[in-house]
């Protein structure tokens, strides 16, 4: 689930506990564009204190308007619908043509929301079913391709780390990448056997195991919501975790290194007889060019790359690594070339002299 999402639910526990009233808000349905997906949340205090957003901020300002002048009265979930007429449509700035729909739940101890957060933070994918007439929920399993349903009754939704990244290495990079990895949502596990490495990892929200990364691939069994990402530079320790990756449907696999190593690498891989088309959804050099150099903005590079293929958007050769710098070489070659000038007016070209 969104991170975002995540603290929508840590701060509905808290302000219960703390004796306030709470409206959690859904987003159940959209049609047309839409500045948050179905299942983006958003909760109300009392006191008109929110996080969390369902829209781009039009919306949340009517809600938070309503919980202010009339509270949090009713007892049990109500849908509602935004953008119907044009004329609402331009008053909560939505798109043209955008209708979205909410269900506003005011929280009880039968919303079960405490015992949502728990199975969340500890690394589960839960399915929460909301029965619309008594505002009670039920938690159960859901698998990672389950999504949101709404019929009017029920409202099920999904909440937990739907997509896996392992990273294979804990060295400086790694710490940059994991942080900001686990803000996005994923369920991250860095893999490195290297004592040196792994005795220094400090790093809240990650699993750390010290297997082989080839056996640690095959141990999570990858679908198609995994990322895999090798960031050791030691062929002994990424080449075989990367022969076992691209053979699963992981969404993205990737490798550190410069061209020449990614060359390199993709020789070495050959020989475990990957086809062509297994060796050519290796990402290498990983991460998009944005002239990146420290291991914060390498970190982001990589990220911005995986979110990319995540959301399944082809990047242009020119904003990948390879392409980008390849691009830059040309450049610079031809400015190094530089065109002679036009001859004047009457005068003979030296081919032209001897024609």
């Amino acid at each position: 689930m969104d991170s975002v999402d995540l603290e929508v639910l840590k701060c509905s526990v808290r302000w219960q506990q703390e004796g306030h009233a709470v409206l959690l808000v859904t987003v159940v349905r959209t049609w047309g564009s839409s500045p948050r997906p179905e299942g983006a949340m958003l909760a109300v205090r009392d006191d008109g204190l929110v996080v969390g957003s369902v829209s781009g901020g039009c919306i949340e300002d009517d809600i938070i308007d309503r919980v202010r002048r009339e509270g949090i009265k009713a007892n049990r979930p109500e849908a509602i619908k935004y953008g119907i007429s044009a004329e609402e449509a331009h008053r909560f700035g939505l798109p043209c043509g955008g209708t979205i729909e909410l269900v506003a739940e005011p929280l009880s101890k039968a919303s079960g929301i405490a015992d949502l957060l728990e199975f969340v933070e500890s690394g589960r994918l839960v399915a929460r079913t909301l029965d619309m007439a008594t505002g009670a929920a039920t938690l159960g399993h859901a698998e990672a391709t389950d999504g949101l349903a709404f019929d009017g009754k029920t409202l099920l939704t999904i909440h937990g780390p739907r997509y896996r990244m392992l990273v294979i290495g804990a060295g400086q990079l790694s710490k940059y990448l994991c942080q900001i990895a686990v803000g996005l949502g994923f369920q991250v596990t860095v893999c490195d056997p290297r004592e040196e490495y792994t005795e220094t990892w400090d790093i809240p929200g990650v699993t750390m195991v010290r297997t082989m990364p080839d056996d640690t691939v095959m141990d999570m069994k990858m679908d198609e919501r995994c990322a895999v990402i090798a960031l050791t530079h030691d062929p002994k320790l990424d080449d075989l975790a990367l022969m076992e990756a691209l053979r699963t449907p992981a969404f993205y696999v990737g490798a550190l290194g410069s061209r020449r190593n990614n060359q390199a690498r993709r020789e070495r891989l050959k020989e475990f007889d990957l086809t062509e088309l297994e060796l050519a959804r290796l990402h290498g050099p990983v991460g998009i060019y944005i002239g990146s150099r420290t291991p914060p903005e390498i970190a982001i590079s990589i990220l911005a790359e995986v979110i990319a293929a995540k959301n399944h958007v082809s990047l242009p050769d020119i904003l990948q690594v390879e392409g980008a710098k390849a691009a830059r070489e040309i450049a610079a070659g031809e400015a190094s070339c530089p065109i002679p000038p036009a001859p004047s007016a009457g005068a003979t070209s030296p081919s032209a002299a001897h024609s």
